[in-house]
């Protein structure tokens, strides 16, 4: 199991993306293709990746994607340096965001 919480699962994945920004189905799929662990059979992570993002103002929505329903996902302004120079573990405080 790999030693990061969700959050940083995910600021990865946004990350590796040269827009900066991901759909739920392509977080998803980085973090299956560069964390061996989440291939299994259990699907419970996704939810939790969904939950995550969700509720960590960290993330935040940044318009439709062109690919159905779902909604581009990026890095809050107020975190992106923190996350993009690997400082993943640092408190935010909520009224920052």
């Amino acid at each position: 199991r790999p030693n990061h919480p969700y959050k940083v699962l995910i600021a990865k994945a946004i990350l590796s993306n040269c827009d900066r920004k991901l759909v739920l189905a392509d977080i998803i799929d980085y973090i299956a293709k560069n964390y061996p662990y989440y291939k299994v059979e259990d699907s419970s992570w996704k939810n939790s990746i969904r939950h995550s993002l969700s509720l960590n103002d960290c993330f935040i929505k940044v318009g439709r994607s062109n690919r159905g329903k779902s909604n581009y996902w990026s890095i809050h302004p107020l975190v992106f340096k923190d996350f993009e120079e690997g400082n993943f573990h640092k408190r935010h405080p909520k009224q920052r965001l």
